[in-house]
């Protein structure tokens, strides 16, 4: 009996010097924050030659910086994590630009910086993809295409190289890959602003859910970023295999045609990694 007493106050013991020393030598680990809204060495300069253009620049190599950009209605456009960094707004209004400096021992949001933009830079939509996507001002709504609504596809796709294969079957012959109903729409215009809406139905009933935000289309890279909690339209039982239905593939964009991927990263029975790829066309 007493050796059993002996073994519990050593265990009790031993276990409350661990609880005791392990949070103190993790705050005494933690160097002191000793930057300041004021003392922070970032910049936020607009172009003379087209104001439109902004290069955000943090000139403290030993913090990680991040920057969120809005309008003057407080939508979110984007936001960055580099060093350096170019962002163009083209419409005319104000915005407002955040820096907030990431430390060892915590973070530093540096006061806010208005930029005004005076006039509209219309040769920034001169590429024809934007007017496929979203028709200019007037605006595009996309459903779901139920010739082939959904694929996948390799994270390199549709590239000539890689991870790049393919399966995009027919509607007709593969019903099972989702039901056939309206599954919502999707809509992107060029009023004054990156205006998006989509509207979303349930899997399990015909419940709807719009939500209004802002875009980003990164033509460059193939990339569109929905912003201010918006998420691409989907159909089928897929939410659950994906982590990010906001930052999406453009895998095609033909004025009549738009196929966006995300990708699955957390399927339910176990298959791999790859690009999930539904298919869009403009709303009748």
């Amino acid at each position: 009996m007493k050796r059993i007493l002996y073994i519990l106050i050593a265990a009790v013991t031993i276990g409350s010097l661990l609880f005791s020393c392990e949070a103190v030598e993790d705050r005494e680990s933690l160097p002191a924050v000793t930057l300041t809204p004021s003392t922070l060495k970032f910049s936020v300069t607009q172009n003379a030659a087209n104001k439109n253009q902004i290069t955000l620049k943090s000139d403290d190599p030993t913090v990680i910086p991040y920057w969120k950009y809005v309008d003057g209605n407080g939508n979110e456009l984007g936001h960055s994590n580099k060093s350096s960094d170019n962002v163009v707004f083209p419409f005319a209004g104000k915005y407002t630009v955040y820096f907030t400096a990431y430390t060892r021992g915590g973070s530093v949001d540096a006061a806010p910086v208005e930029v005004l933009v005076d006039k509209n830079d219309a040769t920034y939509f001169n590429d024809p993809k934007w007017n496929m996507l979203t028709n200019g001002v007037t605006g595009k709504t996309w459903v779901l295409d139920f010739t082939d609504p959904v694929g996948w596809a390799g994270l390199d796709y549709p590239a000539a190289s890689g991870d790049n294969w393919s399966w995009l079957p027919d509607y007709a012959s593969n019903s099972w890959v989702m039901a056939n109903k309206n599954w919502g729409q999707m809509y992107f215009d060029l009023n004054g602003g990156y205006n998006t809406n989509v509207t979303q139905t349930a899997i399990a009933n015909d419940t709807q859910t719009t939500k209004k935000g802002t875009y980003t289309f990164d033509i460059a890279n193939n990339k569109l970023i929905f912003n201010g909690g918006v998420e691409m339209l989907y159909g089928g039982d897929y939410y659950g295999d994906v982590s990010n239905w906001y930052s999406v593939k453009v895998v095609e964009l033909t004025a009549t045609s738009l196929r966006l991927a995300v990708i699955r990263d957390k399927s339910r029975t176990g298959e791999g990694v790859c690009l999930i790829v539904f298919h869009y066309k403009p709303k009748p």
